[in-house]
């Protein structure tokens, strides 16, 4: 759930902070007074486009933060994630989770399990084929989830078999302008006979002839410096404390330490002497160094930055090249492959399409019940599935949510119903039935009581208030019968301060909350308008 949103120069918004809480969370207030503006800072801070003049006049950027109680997310820290959006002027943008700055997809991603909105525009979502029938997978739930998962991997691998197949070098000729290129690539690889560390030992013998002359004037030091005199220096000491080791375990330490000194100085000037005649180059074979390294140069500059990436560069292009050559060959077994993977694509579409009849029907009898008591008693909600021709990434088939509005009438796509207030039912009755299996914590309802009133605004309210006994629901509405189903109630206005115009928001009381009900049921606060709020209080 979302327990504080905070809200920096957005429209007429200066800076406010409201704390929700879980249940019913119902905002109310005059017409400009900065409702949707929060509803809108909500959809901004779910990855939500965001346009500049929505910054604050005056102001250089905007910004929105909110704080999530996700306990059992592994992102939570004691519990709680914190996402925040800030939106400058000059268009740049900063978005964070915890602290840590993500792109605005990566938000988006982030946002779309957490919060579920939805107002009078997004009832354009229910007149979306694709909708329909990601919403009826939904329903169906576990049934589903591992045959579709299959499905659509076998999916992905066959769109990606038939590039393969439809790409095939292109004609003839371009196919032996490719063949050419790639045997020339591979022989001159193959005739410079590389080895992995090969550049390595050149590199150490390039410096080595580069620097010869130093390096023999210093051997030579150091050769004489632990030479024979020094080891004959270091024999006498050797057998001096060997006389006296007897009487102390300091002085036969000492001792044992000089022997192996000696010893150790012993293969060094061995080692020396090796390095001195190591050290003998003719200029035949600097010029074959120089020469070699310049081969290896050649090649990396054109097929990798090593010769470990050269030589698996060659292994590719090996197999390039037998693949147009036995392609007919290759290209037959692909199609092979395809039409195995498509005949189980075919198995899993028959297991996905009955599991979707069945969510279907008892989909249709689920909404169909909240239909009528949304008011729409004569309504039938239906879910019409038909196959289609080809396959695609949901299937082999097409979902279609239709409506009979009244007896007697035809089935209708959603799109043809007129009325804003119908379209608003069937999706809260949709919201309702799914709510059971929707993981989403929190929903937001944006006005989607326009154009309902009466016994029907009741109902409305009513869904909303049992679909909030499994989700955090925020609702802006105008209705006294919604703003009376509330369990926490905000009441939203705009006062005018050092010449601009800003928006607060108050946490109501049981008996301001009375007020407001009587304000938005008849325009203003009577006695009568007031007894009237206190019954839908007590009925709510």
């Amino acid at each position: 759930m979302i327990t504080t949103l905070h809200i920096k120069n957005i429209g007429i918004i200066d800076e406010i902070n409201i704390n929700l809480n879980s249940g019913f969370n119902v905002l109310t207030g005059e017409t400009g007074a900065g409702k949707t503006l929060i509803m809108d800072s909500i959809a901004i801070l779910a990855g939500g486009r965001f346009s500049k003049e929505m910054i604050r006049r005056g102001e250089e950027y905007s910004y929105v933060e909110l704080c999530f109680y996700l306990p059992n997310n592994p992102m939570s820290i004691d519990g709680n994630i914190i996402v925040s959006r800030e939106i400058y002027a000059n268009g740049r943008n900063l978005c964070k989770i915890n602290g840590r700055l993500v792109t605005v997809n990566e938000l988006k991603t982030f946002m779309e399990d957490k919060i579920d909105i939805h107002g009078q525009h997004e009832n354009q979502t229910l007149f979306n084929t694709n909708f329909h029938i990601k919403l009826l997978d939904e329903f169906a739930g576990k049934e589903i989830i591992d045959i579709k998962k299959k499905y659509q991997e076998n999916y992905q691998k066959v769109q990606e078999m038939k590039k393969e197949i439809e790409r095939n070098y292109g004609d003839e000729k371009e196919k032996k302008r490719k063949l050419d290129l790639l045997t020339y690539q591979k022989k001159e690889i193959e005739m410079a006979h590389l080895r992995v560390e090969e550049e390595n030992e050149l590199d150490v013998k390039r410096k080595k002839i580069s620097h010869a002359e130093k390096i023999a004037e210093n051997l030579n030091i150091a050769n004489q410096t632990i030479g024979e005199e020094a080891l004959e220096n270091i024999q006498i000491g050797i057998k001096s404390l060997e006389k006296i080791a007897q009487f102390s375990n300091e002085y036969e330490t000492s001792y044992n330490t000089l022997q192996e000194i000696y010893y150790t100085m012993q293969e060094l000037a061995r080692d020396i002497n090796n390095f001195k005649e190591d050290l003998e180059f003719d200029e035949e074979e600097k010029m074959e160094t120089e020469e070699r390294l310049d081969v290896i140069y050649s090649l990396k500059s054109k097929y990798g930055n090593s010769i470990e990436e050269i030589l698996n560069y060659r292994d590719e292009i090996k197999e390039e090249i037998e693949k147009i050559e036995n392609l007919e060959g290759y290209v037959h077994n692909l199609k092979i492959m395809v039409q195995e993977k498509e005949e189980q694509m075919r198995e899993q579409c028959e297991i996905l399409h009955q599991h979707r009849e069945d969510a279907a029907r008892k989909l249709e009898n689920k909404i169909n019940e909240e239909l009528k008591d949304l008011e729409m008693k004569n309504a039938c909600f239906l879910v019409q599935i038909t196959e289609t021709e080809d396959f695609t990434i949901n299937g082999k088939e097409k979902i279609e949510f239709q409506i009979i509005p009244n007896i007697g009438e035809v089935a209708k796509a959603l799109s043809r119903i007129a009325s804003g207030g119908e379209i608003s039912r069937i999706m809260l009755a949709i919201k309702k039935v799914l709510a059971d299996v929707d993981e989403v914590p929190v929903l937001v309802f944006d006005e989607i009581d326009t154009g309902i009133s009466g016994k029907a605004a009741s109902r409305v309210a009513e869904k909303m208030k049992e679909i909030a006994k499994k989700h955090q629901v925020l609702c802006v509405t105008h209705l006294a019968s919604i703003a009376a189903k509330g369990e926490h109630n905000y009441y939203i206005h705009k006062i005018e301060e050092k010449g601009s115009t800003k928006t607060k928001v108050e946490t109501l009381k049981e008996e301001e909350i009375i007020k407001e009900i009587a304000r938005i049921a008849t325009g203003e606060i009577t006695t009568i308008a007031l007894e009237h709020a206190r019954q839908l209080r007590i009925n709510a």
